[in-house]
Order: C-alpha cells, then structure tokens, then sequence
C-alpha cells in the first residue's frame, strides 16, 4: 500500500509569479493558485501540480557543477501524518524540521540522498490516498 501521492513539486525561484506564467503556458495549464510568494499550476485546483516559492537568495542550478546541483523538494500528501511519519524514518527517510509557524501544515524531511520533502495532510477536496484519481 502507497504511503501517499504527490501533492505539488516545488520549485525555489526568485519570482514566483514569473516562474508560474512561463510554465503555464508551457503546460497549458492554469495559476489556480496564488499569493505573494507562492504560485501554483495546476490543471484544476482540485488537482496536484508545479508550484513556484519565492528565494530571495536564490542560485539557480548549474548544470553539471556539484557546488549547484539540481534540486526540487516534494510535497507529498498523505491521510495520516503520524502514520506517514513512522514509515518514511522506517525507510530511511531523516527529520529536518517540524513545520514552521504560520508556514502551513507539514514536516520536512530528507530522503536517503538527503533531498527535502514535506509530508502535508491530504487536502479535503482530494480523494483518500488510495484511491485512483483522475
């Protein structure tokens, strides 16, 4: 049984609206969600998609440089927390951080390469985890 489902790959940028414009219209797929420093495309807002945080400091990615490399943190939605919690550490998963105040819902952690992921409760307009969606 899957632990959860994928929620929205988040990607650092220093202008989240910008970044979101581009790749709506890559995808051809709407904003259906936005504020300040946090942008999400989506093909609905009742579904998973790309979404776009402001880093003010942010370095871009230099291909084939170690010092910069690719990186993308996760959010994984999940039914239950605790539950999920347990079984990520039990997969070789480390806690980074609890969530932060005022920063939503969620914990952060590293996989066992150390890329970050949120495990986020599953929102109530999508279906259980185990469910097949559309």
């Amino acid at each position: 049984m899957a632990i959860g489902r994928l929620h929205h790959l988040v990607i650092d940028c220093p202008d989240p609206r910008r970044l979101a414009e581009f790749w709506s219209a890559v995808l051809g797929e709407a904003v259906t969600y936005a504020d300040e420093d946090f942008v999400v495309v989506a093909r609905s807002d009742r579904h998973s998609g790309l979404a776009f945080q402001r880093a003010p400091d942010h370095q871009p990615p230099d291909w084939g440089d170690p010092a910069r490399p690719q990186q993308m943190p996760l959010d994984v939605m999940v039914d239950d927390v605790p539950d999920a919690h347990a079984r990520v550490l039990a997969l070789g998963a480390r806690r980074l951080t609890a969530a932060a105040p005022g920063a939503g819902e969620g914990d952060v952690y590293a996989d066992p390469a150390g890329h970050p992921f949120c495990l986020v409760p599953r929102p109530g307009w999508a279906p259980p985890v185990g469910e097949q969606t559309t």
